[in-house]
């Protein structure tokens, strides 16, 4: 399905680093994509984490690679208007599939989510990538995404543990450390958009980017489809990459395209 997207929004990902986009799912595709959701939350698989603290009065449940199994995630991140729009904001000739990652906040998570870039977690190097942060269920302006606008422009930050903001990535002093974004508003600009069903977030794999937790009454589904573009290239890393893929370093050498069956090219309609 093709999703054209007004020259102003390509240029807005380009300099911002995230842009809002309103109704990129119709509502067959949302009830897929909830379909989805709850068979992942049923049948969760091994890279499944919960990064909520036990005493939570939630529960925040993360999931992450189970598309080639579920049929409902399938059809959305191969044959919706994803990677057509994936296509235009990275300004890539083709679009490859990296990885899905679900994000479920059942009511009352306390959890937030810290401040963090994406793409320090992962084995991929390359400027041309898109994340979309897609909800079924409404998303208010409390609890939905927040970045910070042009963070994606070339830094990389430290990436740390959630809880315990420990460096199990790349060795301390290796990268810069995360300013104080919260306690500089003037300095550091931020994004956020309240969200519908239908509606997604597309952001750039450095940009910074936080959520809070979820209200008593609200639930929070979200699922990441994520993509990638002409300059891809696999980062061989020595220690193991959040999402892992094992095996994946005796089949693509550092710098190699990511050309791999758990990659595949989507063709662009």
């Amino acid at each position: 399905m093709r999703y054209t997207l007004p020259p102003d929004t390509v240029h807005e990902y380009a300099r911002y680093g995230a842009v809002v986009l309103r109704g990129v799912l119709t509502p067959a595709e949302v009830a897929q994509l909830e379909r989805g959701i709850e068979h992942n939350l049923a049948h969760l698989s091994p890279l499944a984490l919960v990064a909520s603290q036990p005493e939570d009065p939630g529960r925040f449940v993360e999931d992450f690679c189970t598309w080639q199994h579920n049929p409902d995630y399938a059809a959305v991140m191969q044959h919706s208007a994803l990677p057509s729009v994936a296509a235009q904001l990275m300004q890539s000739d083709t679009v490859r599939i990296y990885h899905d990652h679900l994000l479920v906040k059942e009511p009352g998570t306390r959890q937030p989510t810290p401040w963090h870039q994406d793409q320090p977690y992962y084995n991929v190097a390359g400027r041309q990538n898109v994340s979309f942060w897609i909800p079924v269920d409404p998303v208010p302006l409390a609890s939905t995404l927040r970045f910070v606008a042009g963070s994606h422009a070339g830094t990389w930050y430290m990436p740390r543990t959630f809880r315990d903001q420990q460096a199990k990535w790349f060795p301390e002093g290796t990268l810069a450390e995360l300013p104080a974004i919260d306690a500089q508003p003037e300095q550091f600009e931020q994004l956020a958009w309240a969200l519908e069903p239908g509606d997604a977030v597309a952001f750039h794999m450095l940009a910074l980017h936080a959520s809070s937790g979820v209200g008593p009454g609200t639930r929070r589904r979200v699922f990441s489809a994520r993509y990638l573009g002409d300059d891809a290239r696999h980062a061989v890393r020595s220690w193991r990459t959040s999402p892992p893929f094992a095996g994946l370093a005796d089949r693509l050498p550092d710098g190699a395209v990511m050309d791999d069956p758990l990659f595949p090219l989507i063709a662009i309609k």
